[in-house]
């Protein structure tokens, strides 16, 4: 009994917490419409630009050549998915499915964190952590995905198959979630989670090319995108504005990207940089050796972190599964990303001041908007490095049995399993 009081006191905190911040989230997004929440321009995506997707997708048909869509195919059925609540407006069923979406990861993250050795702290960062984007979460369907992600990770300590189709269906929604798989642990973890997600996101996107004309048109879109604003690459394009260089900012392809000389040299840049990033996380696979019960949260919050900061595009909700795959790592109490968690925290408080709070400064290229955009890119990029740093580190066996293992082959130190005889 006493046992229960204290495992439920902060469960209910939880509950509380969860209850009243995101009612201050839809306080905010009803009174959006203020000049400082951005006058409108974050709910403007749901009620317009989804709604407008919605209606093209009920044909059976892809937003085919149209520059804003650039989405895998799965991200469709997200968006078709507010019409299953038909007495409710669009606007309304989407934001109320997001909700339902940010309970299950709560929910998801305080079970976990209630079994032995295990954390509530990654349900905290959740509840107190997603609000940070002010109501931005509520009018983007990144909770969602964020859900699958979480949930592939969750899953991978009892059903490595599930894993696998969780992780699955995430990458066929936002691509992203593909990553999570990247630390199971060797051996038969990795073949049965590696193989059921092969399985799962080919028959999805069967599926979807069945049930629909043109499901990968997205390509086309996606290959045309240049430098957003708030990217790595952008920030430097904007602080070069201030040494004459005679770029603007233009909206395009869904977001306000740089156009002007060196951009598309800026854009190879980035490009590199992922390939890059790519490479590195293979050669941390392939050189791996001690696998803990948190090093699959822990590579998959790399992983992601790294794509994100070399990306051309760095929206703020890309923060949102940032935030997912932190809380994940909390839950665990061998992770080493704790310092990792803070950073994104940081990220993701500086993120709403720039956007909606002072996204005209940014556009405009003042130096305040410049040096905010430069806290925050600075700010993911010192956490990408910690968070890789930190698991290499974790996954190398300890110096110690390393020069003891090396001695032992040399005949200099016996075996105690031979010597105990």
């Amino acid at each position: 009994m006493n046992r229960l009081r204290v495992t439920s006191g902060p469960v209910l905190a939880l509950v509380a917490g969860w209850l009243a911040t995101r009612a201050l989230m839809l306080g905010l997004l009803v009174f959006g419409s203020a000049h400082v929440l951005g006058g409108g321009s974050v709910s403007r995506e749901v009620w317009r630009l989804y709604f407008h997707w919605y209606g093209v997708l009920s044909h059976g048909t892809f937003p085919t050549h149209d520059t804003l869509w650039q989405y895998p195919p799965g991200a469709g059925l997200v968006l078709l998915a507010p019409g299953l609540l038909p007495w409710l407006s669009y606007f309304e069923a989407f934001v109320l499915l997001t909700l339902v979406a940010d309970a299950a990861v709560a929910a998801a993250l305080a079970v976990a964190g209630r079994r032995a050795g295990r954390s509530l702290r990654g349900a905290a960062l959740w509840v107190g952590g997603l609000p940070l984007l002010l109501h931005l979460p509520l009018a983007r369907y990144d909770v969602q995905v964020t859900a699958l992600g979480v949930a592939a990770l969750l899953a991978l300590g009892r059903s490595p198959r599930a894993a696998g189709v969780f992780g699955a269906l995430g990458a066929v929604v936002k691509v992203w979630p593909a990553l999570v798989l990247l630390g199971v642990s060797r051996g038969r973890a990795t073949r049965s989670a590696w193989s059921w997600a092969t399985a799962a996101g080919c028959a999805s996107l069967a599926v979807l090319a069945v049930l629909f004309s043109d499901p990968f048109g997205f390509l086309r879109e996606q290959g045309g995108r240049g430098v957003q604003i708030e990217s790595l690459g952008g920030t430097a394009l904007n602080l070069a504005r201030h040494a004459g260089w005679p770029g603007r900012v233009r909206y395009q392809y869904g977001s306000m990207e740089l156009v002007g000389p060196h951009v598309h040299t800026v854009a190879t840049a980035s490009l590199a940089l992922t390939a890059a990033a790519f490479v590195l996380l293979v050669v941390w696979r392939l050189r791996a050796r001690h696998f803990s019960p948190a090093t699959p949260y822990d590579a998959a919050l790399a992983a992601v972190l790294l794509f994100t900061v070399t990306s051309r595009v760095i929206s703020p909700q890309y923060l949102i599964w940032l935030l997912g795959l932190a809380a994940v790592c909390l839950t665990s109490r061998h992770t080493g990303q704790r310092p990792v968690a803070v950073l994104i925290l940081v990220s993701t408080g500086l993120s709403s001041l720039i956007f909606p709070l002072t996204y005209g400064e940014v556009i405009a290229g003042t130096w305040p908007g410049c040096l905010l955009t430069l806290a925050r890119s600075g700010t993911l990029l010192a956490a990408a490095v910690l968070s890789f740093v930190r698991l290499w580190r974790s996954t190398r066996p300890p110096v110690n049995a390393s020069a003891t293992r090396a001695a032992r082959n040399a005949g200099r130190v016996p075996d105690p399993v031979l010597t105990r005889s």
